[in-house]
């Protein structure tokens, strides 16, 4: 229903730096990105907050109790709340998780760091629900040379991660993007979680990074669509949806909603990933509302309610793109339509 205020409705800030730089476009500011996400508005109804990537020049994950208290007033200011953080695991500042001894206590040392702003923004009011993303810091193919043991070495670093992040009250969500060893496929995903085997870990899903599970890229023996897939074949893509989510979705604690292609992209440092589109994409394969049921509700139907916000995560727009009105008008109308069909009132 139209009125439903479950699950809140967020933007990602870290599309103004992923993907931007390093002699690509300019990195967007925090201070825009605010204002833009404060400032759309569909049918009366506005984004109830925003995710954070803590990195600079955004939110250093090093920020000070005085600097989280800014971060918390300039936020409120706005009328949003913020929900889930990105914790900056990789090199230099941090390591792979299947690195040196030496690389995955930085790994560990920075989800510590990352957990500490979470717990801080929690304290302050601010941050009413939420999880810390993390990823293996690590190729596919790095991991391919030794798949069974680099699982159990990656599983080995996210325990400890998901023991400190205990210590702060927070859980982590492995992100389902085939650009990170160990986690490029929905069967690797699945015995990397397995393998930590801690209360406090689960997965992040993301319409476009994780859709390209179905096709295998990274790794053909578990794609779930025939190699000769028609885009036109509704009924099998369904299915494939259902297999996928499925298998993910009691794991599930993070969701985010997007639009995909059916391609691979990158740019700037970020690795090729799942290609975001923008939601009124006239070559997007989702039925956006329709296919987010497929992580929002069970088998039999039933709402899940397994996380208390969602997330448009639209990484690696370029910034003529990023900058106009219609793009977020457009992407809170798709969120909107998600909520009424699946959301619920409290």
């Amino acid at each position: 229903m139209k009125n439903n205020n479950f699950p809140k409705l967020h933007n990602a800030t870290w599309p103004g730096i992923v993907g931007k730089g390093d002699g690509s476009e300019p990195i967007i500011s925090f201070d825009t990105l605010l204002e833009m996400t404060a400032a759309v508005e569909v049918d009366g109804i506005k984004f109830d907050g925003i995710d954070i990537g803590l990195f600079d020049p955004h939110v250093p994950v090093d920020s000070s109790d005085d600097d989280l208290k800014r971060l918390r007033d300039k936020v409120a200011s706005y009328g949003l709340e913020i929900g889930s953080l990105v914790a900056p695991i990789w090199p230099p500042t941090g390591g792979s998780a299947m690195g040196s001894k030496e690389d995955r206590a930085r790994f560990v040392e920075q989800v510590r760091k990352a957990c500490r702003v979470g717990q801080r923004l929690r304290e302050l009011g601010i941050r009413p629900h939420g999880i810390v993303r993390i990823d293996s810091a690590t190729s596919p193919e790095s991991w391919a040379k030794d798949p069974a043991a680099n699982t159990q070495l990656i599983a080995a670093t996210f325990r400890e991660a998901c023991d400190v992040a205990a210590d702060y009250g927070e859980r982590l969500a492995a992100e389902g993007e085939i650009c990170w060893g160990g986690m490029h496929s929905w069967r690797a995903m699945i015995d990397t979680l397995e393998a930590v085997n801690r209360p406090n870990i689960g997965f992040q899903a993301d319409m476009s990074h994780t859709f390209l599970y179905l096709l295998g890229y990274n790794s053909p023996e578990d794609s779930i669509l025939p190699a000769d897939f028609d885009w036109k074949d509704r009924e099998t893509l369904t299915a494939g949806l259902r297999q996928l989510t499925q298998a993910l979705r009691p794991w599930t604690i993070d969701f985010h909603v997007a639009q995909n292609d059916g391609t691979v992209h990158g740019t700037g440092s970020h690795d090729k990933t799942g290609r975001h589109c923008l939601a009124t994409d006239p070559n997007g394969k989702l039925n956006i509302p329709v296919d987010a049921g497929n992580w929002l509700r069970d088998e039999q139907g039933q709402l899940t309610r397994a996380f208390r916000h969602i997330c448009w995560d639209g990484c690696m727009f370029p910034n003529a793109v990023m900058t106009q009105a219609k793009t977020w008008h457009d992407i809170l109308a798709a969120m909107i339509a998600v909520r009424t069909q699946h959301g619920w009132q409290e």
